[in-house]
């Protein structure tokens, strides 16, 4: 199996530890001695060979990152094009040595701890896409109505394939009582945005179902040193609507491993060690009646931090963030009117 590891995105969701010059991924969480670019890179090599498609202004940290990465398996997007062309733009890249070898995409800003699950799960999913000669989808089972995720609602059990489904169709985002109905049903899955199939069964597919895609790649195989050029044109499109969501006959392989996309603060707060009152502290900080907080301190300055419950603090060299944890998910979107 060939594994492609996305390292992308804006940088705004952890704001300010995390800016548009050097996003989440980049990143330690808490004590961990690698960032989860490191640890998302140890986990796909234990499958096969790893590329890793990243922006341009992130290619050399990514490199510095990733010291076992020849500098041909990092495919630099020359400007953020979305999932889509990120997609494609790998399988114009990439060399098979076996024809029919499938490959995997995953995101690399994704927290997952169970890596034996791990391997098992896309093991699978690998022989479903090799036997069904099809795209296969990874999906997690809920464990709370989640409303920031997109879902995949199963369907028929394949034969002979342990947790393996036909997929019904794709939800959006849901509000919290339609999120509660999914949860009840046993019938969801969250959708991970991980994808597994031969690079013939991409090409197929695009050619019948996304033939504006499939254009964009044929132009960016034959492209050669306009590569760049041919990139910069295409617009912007994520791959779950051009191509995944008219794709009929998916499969999804309910995932057996952890799996957590660190979008926001609370998210981050639920994986990092705390102390007896709850709260987790890294960096020069002074603290007073202070419960359930997540506070870091990047910044030369000290930080005082008195009488605050269920809060997030962070201060760094690029900004401060003073916010209630329930609130975490609107830090993305007012970073943006901040950088």
């Amino acid at each position: 199996m060939i594994v492609v590891i996305i390292a992308g995105g804006s940088g705004t969701r952890l704001w300010p530890l995390s800016v548009p010059d050097y996003p989440k991924h980049l990143l330690k969480v808490g004590d961990d001695s690698k960032t989860i670019l490191q640890n998302s890179y140890n986990r796909a090599t234990k499958l096969g060979k790893t590329y890793v498609i990243t922006e341009q202004s992130h290619s050399l940290e990514v490199q510095k990152q990733l010291v076992g990465l020849n500098k041909e398996q990092i495919i630099v997007e020359p400007a953020r094009k979305g999932t889509a062309n990120c997609i494609i733009a790998a399988l114009a890249k990439i060399e098979l040595v076996e024809p029919n070898e499938p490959i995997a995409f995953i995101h690399a800003d994704h927290y997952i701890r169970d890596e034996e699950s791990f391997s098992y799960s896309f093991h699978q999913a690998e022989q479903v896409a090799l036997n069904s000669e099809g795209i296969v989808l990874m999906g997690i089972e809920p464990s709370y109505p989640a409303t920031g995720f997109g879902y995949i609602k199963k369907q028929d059990r394949v034969k002979g394939v342990p947790m393996t489904y036909t997929v019904n169709s794709f939800k959006e985002k849901p509000d919290l009582k339609l999120a509660k109905s999914y949860l009840r049903s046993g019938q969801y899955l969250w959708n991970c945005g991980y994808f597994i199939a031969t690079k013939a069964a991409f090409e197929t597919s695009m050619k019948k179902y996304a033939p504006n895609l499939f254009k964009s790649y044929n132009r960016l195989k034959s492209s050669n040193d306009r590569f760049d050029k041919v990139y910069g044109n295409l617009q912007a499109e994520a791959i779950d609507y051009a191509l995944i969501e008219k794709t009929p006959n998916l499969k999804v392989v309910q995932a057996s491993f952890d799996w957590l996309d660190i979008g926001s603060f609370a998210d981050l707060y639920s994986v990092v060690d705390k102390d007896e009152q709850g709260n987790y502290i890294k960096g020069r900080v002074s603290l007073n009646s202070v419960t359930n907080c997540f506070i870091e301190n990047t910044s030369d300055k000290p930080l005082a931090v008195l009488g605050l419950d269920n809060c997030i603090v962070v201060s760094t060299d690029s900004g401060t963030l003073v916010a209630r944890k329930d609130m975490s998910q609107a830090v993305g979107d007012i970073a943006k009117t901040l950088i």
